[in-house]
């Protein structure tokens, strides 16, 4: 079986590589979040920090008052042979090594300062610290920020909100083991770590709990009923803590002092010197320590199967960005050929109803087109006024006798061409659809996500040739209105009754203009009768404007939205096919990120099989 710090140490290098790759995140669960790993987790003022400080044994932690935790801390500590220099790396200054710790909490402040600036904001972009030192055991910890109950003067009002996200974001995952850190000197009924342990973690199992300030508790009072599991009961055992007084840090005292001064007050105490071997910073360390090899050990079925899992999706991935193209132009040339046909897969889908975006041509028809016919001006066209007006000059000097057919052609003429805006708006409006649907199409391929300017010249061939077909729909829907004024349905206009309504003129009066010797509802009538037929022909349009619009646009860009494109690249020569085939540099850095996470699986696949198993 695996040495505890061969185990623990192994998983703490997958976890930095995990880091540096920036695999800590995304859909399903990433391998940083299958690593077992404890999350620190306390109210501000609980002495979060000092429990830290006294497991590690070095005072390295920035202090103050308020939020001083503002961004997640990773703690990797690594245990070395005895005699060895103590020393701390930060990930982002792999180079250098701090052995002055009061350096390490001047760039824990800085490294905070740089994402969140002066302010008293927060992150939950993580600082990793590794530690290595012989006075520490093998483990991992996460220090969050401390939870708090009021945002204090230059916080967000959100702050309360937010820090309990974030916390919740790493306690809430099944692999993280919670170190609930609670003060003695308060009731334990209260404590905001115990509370948020017990909701996401309502067995137990995974919660460590932690009592702190044991020494400073009113007189008469002790924490037995919390120590001995009678107040909380947790499925591990509580630990005591005596933090360092303020005298003792303001002092500077040693950490090694600190923790013997703290063995000594829990063999000498009459309330806990019979817990005395399960109380204190550095049986917490080794109590977990030891829980997490174990946890460790009892995880390594998942994490290998979770391991082999991101690597058949990583090649399945590589294999969709494509491998290196050849050089040869033949290869080129089927190379584009086959891209454009990935594309034209995609644009037919949307245009078919396997993807959204088809449907806004029914919109189109159904809604846009319906909505300005009924807005056109027929009602003021129409009018009496207008009618007379038109009739009168039709007839001239002469009167019409029955029906004024050149008055009825002039006004469904002037009808009809209203008719031409509505039609070539329909024309413009599915226009956009399909300049839309090539768009969403270029960025849905997947294919050609490898290739920009390959993108680039199938998006403008598309656009061109949505553009030709446009002209000739415009073109069709203009005769169709045409067609309407060139040739009137007869008849209709047969079945009307048009028996003018003439007035007996006033013999008392002086004669009137032609117009003026048929009354008003004349005129209503003629208006009447021109609006039926209009009505008529705005139903027939209604259907055949969508047909020629479908058979133009949508049926020509199914069938040969690209055939003009094809022509010219089978034209081309070597040199200009390999231009075209030029690669996205962001998609060539991300193949690289690939490799290396491919790499850093199966490294990890490795060392787990060559360790856990001794």
């Amino acid at each position: 079986m695996a040495t505890m710090k061969s185990l623990i140490g192994l998983i703490n290098k997958i976890q930095r590589a995990c880091t540096v790759l920036g695999d800590h995140g995304g859909e399903g669960m990433s391998l940083w979040e299958a690593l077992p790993t404890v999350a620190v987790v306390g109210g501000q003022s609980s002495g979060k920090s000092s429990v830290l400080e006294s497991v590690v044994g070095r005072d390295f932690l920035p202090r103050g008052s308020g939020i001083v935790t503002r961004r997640p801390l990773v703690l990797q500590l690594h245990k070395t042979e005895e005699g060895t220099t103590e020393y701390a790396e930060f990930l982002h200054a792999p180079r250098k090594k701090f052995t002055d710790f009061a350096a390490v909490r001047k760039e824990i402040e800085d490294e905070t300062d740089r994402m969140t600036g002066k302010s008293k904001a927060i992150s939950n972009i993580p600082i990793q610290l590794s530690i290595y030192s012989p006075n520490v055991v093998n483990l991992t910890l996460i220090d969050l920020p401390g939870l708090t109950k009021v945002a204090v003067e230059g916080q967000p009002e959100s702050i309360v909100a937010d820090i309990e996200n974030m916390v919740r974001s790493y306690v809430e995952k099944p692999n993280c083991i919670i170190l609930a850190i609670s003060p003695a000197n308060q009731d334990i009924a209260t404590s905001d770590a115990i509370k948020l342990a017990k909701e996401v973690d309502p067995t137990g199992e995974r919660t460590f709990g932690v009592a702190t300030k044991l020494d400073i508790m009113d007189k008469g009072t002790d924490c037995l009923d919390v120590l001995e599991g009678r107040a909380y009961r947790l499925q591990h055992p509580w630990v005591g803590i005596v933090n360092r007084s303020q005298a003792d840090i303001n002092k500077r005292v040693d950490m090694i002092a600190a923790r013997r001064k703290e063995r000594e007050y829990f063999e000498t105490s009459p309330e806990y010197g019979h817990l005395a071997s399960r109380m204190g910073s550095e049986y917490l360390a080794k109590l977990l320590s030891q829980h997490l090899e174990t946890v460790i050990r009892q995880k390594i079925p998942s994490i290998v199967a979770l391991i082999n899992k991101s690597i058949d999706e990583i090649n399945a991935e590589l294999d969709r960005i494509g491998r290196p193209i050849a050089v040869d132009s033949g290869a080129q040339l089927y190379t584009i050929l086959e891209l454009c046909r990935a594309f034209d897969r995609v644009f037919k889908e949307h245009l078919d109803g396997g993807r959204p975006g088809g449907d806004r041509i029914y919109g189109v028809f159904d809604h846009q087109l319906p909505a300005a016919l009924k807005k056109l001006p027929f009602d003021r066209h129409l009018s009496t006024k207008n009618v007379q007006k038109v009739v009168s000059e039709a007839d001239g000097y002469q009167p019409h006798l029955i029906a004024p057919e050149q008055g009825y052609r002039r006004l469904i003429d002037g009808s009809i061409s209203y008719f031409k805006g509505p039609a070539e708006a329909t024309v413009d409006a599915v226009h956009f659809v399909l300049k839309e649907l090539v768009r969403k199409s270029i960025s849905e391929t997947e294919e050609l996500k490898r290739f920009p300017t390959l993108a680039s010249d199938i998006a403008a061939a598309a656009n061109e040739a949505l553009e030709r077909f446009r002209d000739e729909s415009r073109k069709t829907v203009l005769r169709l209105v045409d067609m309407e004024s060139s040739y009137l349905t007869v008849e209709f206009f047969r079945k009307l009754h048009l028996e003018p309504e003439k007035e007996k003129p006033n013999p008392k009066n002086a004669p009137q203009p032609n117009a003026d010797i048929y009354s008003d509802s004349h005129f209503r009538k003629i208006g009447s009768n021109v609006s039926a037929y209009i009505n008529m022909v705005c139903d027939t349009l209604r259907i055949s404007l969508p047909k020629a619009v479908v058979y133009c646009q949508v049926r020509e860009a199914k069938r040969s939205l690209l055939n003009f494109f094809y022509a010219q690249v089978g034209r081309k020569e070597k040199e200009k096919l390999g231009a075209m085939l030029d690669e996205d540099p962001q998609l060539m850095e991300r193949r690289g990120t690939l490799a290396k996470r491919l790499e850093l699986y199966k490294q990890a696949r490795d060392d787990i099989d060559a360790v856990a198993w001794k």
